[in-house]
């Protein structure tokens, strides 16, 4: 990044941060009103003193200094100002650091409009959790996904992948793509690998499949790339797909992933 953008990016967080301050009455969050104020919302002074921060620090925030933005000083202030999902993302993608309570949450539900969608679109479609567990797919990655999707009972993919012994030969190229699904797990699960159902998963898995110790002690990181996937399926042969996946817009648990025929 430049040095012109670098201050670019401190404006805009300085602005926002003061809007945030200004649009926000003492009533809100609690405060008498005090005295008649002269600007409108919070004063500097109390956002500092409700967030645990220095006068000068909060100060200096709003003046667009370079200064050093901790994660926790950004999480303490979108505390104390009490923030929306939204504008706790952009605050923290303004200061160029990583929300240290993102993805803290268990997944919400899935929409029930959401689940209507995937069962409309007309090719193998699904959405998975922070965990990599369908929580969603229609009738067409139910035919597809043989051991996985048609039958009752647990739905993660990672499972599917390293103990279910039909994606062996369900899914072409088994061994990349088994590498690959490890590597791509372990990238988009950065922010929940503390999280206790991860944790676990992680654990059985490497305790029950030794294919899935060894990929994950290569900590290898890859993104959830789409590209082709091809499945030799029991009863309708050599199948042939393009992969696109969607993140679901203020549902950051979830991905969608569709399989396109080639």
């Amino acid at each position: 990044m430049t040095e012109t953008a670098r201050i670019e990016r401190r404006r805009e967080l300085a602005d926002f941060v003061r809007s945030l301050r200004e649009k926000t009455g003492p009533a809100e969050l609690g405060l008498p009103p005090g005295a008649r104020r002269r600007t409108p919302g919070l004063r500097r002074e109390e956002v500092a003193q409700l967030s645990g921060l220095s006068v000068t620090w909060y100060t200096w925030l709003e003046q667009g200094r370079d200064m050093s933005l901790s994660t926790a000083a950004l999480a303490r202030l979108a505390n104390a100002l009490r923030l929306g999902r939204a504008e706790r993302a952009y605050l923290f993608e303004l200061a160029g650091r990583r929300d240290p309570d993102q993805g803290a949450d268990s997944p919400e539900e899935l929409p029930s409009a959401v689940a209507a969608c995937i069962e409309a679109i007309g090719t193998p479609a699904y959405v998975l959790d922070q965990s990599w567990t369908a929580r969603s797919w229609n009738s067409a990655a139910a035919r597809l996904f043989i051991g996985w999707l048609d039958r009752p009972g647990h739905h993660n993919l990672l499972r599917f992948i390293f103990l279910e012994p039909s994606a062996r030969s369900l899914i072409c190229d088994f061994g990349d793509r088994a590498r690959r699904g490890a590597a791509e797990f372990r990238a988009d699960a950065s922010l929940h690998l503390n999280d206790p159902a991860i944790r676990l998963l992680v654990s059985d898995l490497t305790r029950s499949s030794p294919d899935f110790a060894r990929c994950w002690a290569e900590h290898a990181v890859l993104a959830r790339e789409g590209g082709e996937r091809t499945f030799n399926h029991p009863a309708e042969g050599l199948l042939s797909y393009e992969q696109v996946t969607f993140a679901l817009v203020g549902r950051p648990h979830f991905k969608l992933t569709i399989l396109v025929p080639r």
